[in-house]
């Protein structure tokens, strides 16, 4: 169901104060870890590394790392950045491989990877609709939970139009994201402009 928090359950509430961009700071308190600017070739090298096939070249904003407790972080930046829906996809492709989603060994696996790729797709597709672009992806892997985050600068509310209907052009994306995922929900910052539409889906069992 949507639902707009601060944060969503199981999250660790908001980054600390300072964080550079919308939800990440330059390194994790008390560990010791910062974030490392990498090429694409350098992210997929994290974990397990993509097939050839999917091998793809991300912008140098791209940025991974892994905290405390396993919880893995890449983020990507759209700045500047031109086809924004298949950078993030292909960002996305490789995340799931570095973490095992992917390549997948069962139909089930197979559905659960292409579903965090149509949610990631929709939205990004949201934000240039509807909020002038996109401004960074963050993806997060925990205890076999995905969460997608993207910001943007948009004041709107996200929400799945209301009744659908499947015959009705546009206003799919959010009635996908509902469907598709264990959670979602909007972040905003008090006197901060825009906000961060965050997704959760999960791992089959």
């Amino acid at each position: 169901m949507s639902t707009t928090r601060p944060y969503s359950p199981g999250d660790r509430g908001p980054e600390p104060s300072g964080a550079s961009g919308n939800s990440e700071g330059g390194g994790v308190p008390g560990t010791g870890e910062s974030d490392e600017g990498v090429t694409a070739g350098q992210a997929a090298a994290i974990g397990a590394s993509p097939s050839p096939a999917q091998a793809v070249t991300a912008p140098e904003s791209a940025v991974a790392r892994t905290e405390n407790g396993g919880r893995q972080v890449r983020r990507l930046s759209f700045d500047d950045q031109s086809g924004v829906v298949p950078l993030a996809r292909d960002f996305t492709r490789q995340a799931l491989y570095a973490w095992g989603w992917l390549p997948s060994s069962t139909a089930d696996q197979r559905a659960a990877a292409e579903d965090v790729l149509l949610v990631v797709s929709e939205l990004v597709t949201n934000a240039c609709l509807h909020a002038e672009g996109p401004d960074e992806l963050r993806i997060t892997c925990e205890k076999k939970v995905i969460r997608l985050e993207v910001s943007d600068r948009g004041t709107g509310q996200p929400a799945p139009r209301t009744p659908h209907r499947a015959g009705r052009p546009g206003g799919h994306g959010m009635f996908i994201v509902e469907r598709l995922c264990l959670d979602w929900g909007v972040v905003r910052t008090p006197g901060v402009a825009g906000k961060r539409v965050w997704a959760e889906l999960g791992a089959p069992a």
